[in-house]
């Protein structure tokens, strides 16, 4: 799994339900607890969101369905159980299914941004980079300081070699957000793919001086010579 891949995952887990540091036991234990809760107050979407949420940990895609399904039955604008159970159908990779909920919930809530990544994201998967790229339009139209939105759209504006357009999204989510490291990595290697290779070695440096080990850049700097 390539590099832009995992970031593009990593922006529909950002906004998944914060996970903490424990065992699958502990979280088995948490699973019974919440059950128990459910059998005395069988009416609290809460308790049935955090029950999905400790299915997801525990990777039980069906059972989270099940729970996201019993939700929606009582209340369909619920947002996060729209938003999660088509975030649980991408990872079975139902990617139709996961668009449908990401429409209905952006039908209640036109401007989320975790929808909108997240429908790109099925229109990647099915193999319709023209679309997704109309979704990351949409957001920056929406949210013009978003600056993942901008690093969404470079990660496939460079897969499909569309590298002038790619490096100038690029640049936009550095000056968004100026402290994040993994944007100018990425703006560095694409650098270097277009052999603008003093760019590339200036924002190398730059890394360098914010603290980042030469060892873990090294192979980019052998690159720039």
């Amino acid at each position: 799994m390539n590099r832009k891949t995992l970031f593009l995952i990593s922006l529909l887990l950002s906004g998944c339900l914060g996970s903490f540091s424990q065992t699958p036991q502990q979280w088995r234990d948490s699973l019974a607890v919440l059950n128990k809760q459910i059998s005395i107050t069988p009416y609290s979407s809460d308790l049935y969101l955090r029950k999905a949420a400790v299915n997801i940990e525990l990777q039980q895609w069906d059972y989270a369905l099940d729970t996201y399904n019993e939700i929606l039955k009582k209340d369909p604008t619920n947002l996060a159980a729209l938003y999660y159970r088509a975030f649980v159908n991408g990872k079975m990779r139902r990617y139709d299914l996961s668009a449908s909920d990401y429409e209905k919930m952006l039908t209640f809530a036109p401007t989320n941004i975790e929808a909108r990544l997240g429908l790109a994201y099925t229109y990647i998967k099915r193999g319709k980079p023209t679309d997704a790229l109309d979704q990351y339009g949409l957001i920056i139209e929406q949210h013009p300081d978003s600056a993942v939105a901008y690093a969404s759209r470079a990660c496939l504006e460079e897969e499909m070699q569309r590298y002038d357009i790619a490096l100038y999204d690029w640049e936009k989510a550095v000056e968004l957000q100026p402290s994040n490291n993994d944007y100018i990595y990425s703006k560095t290697s694409l650098l270097i793919k277009m052999n603008r290779k003093k760019e590339a070695r200036e924002c190398l440096e730059e890394l360098v001086r914010r603290g980042v080990a030469t060892g873990e850049i090294h192979s980019m700097l052998m690159q720039c010579k």
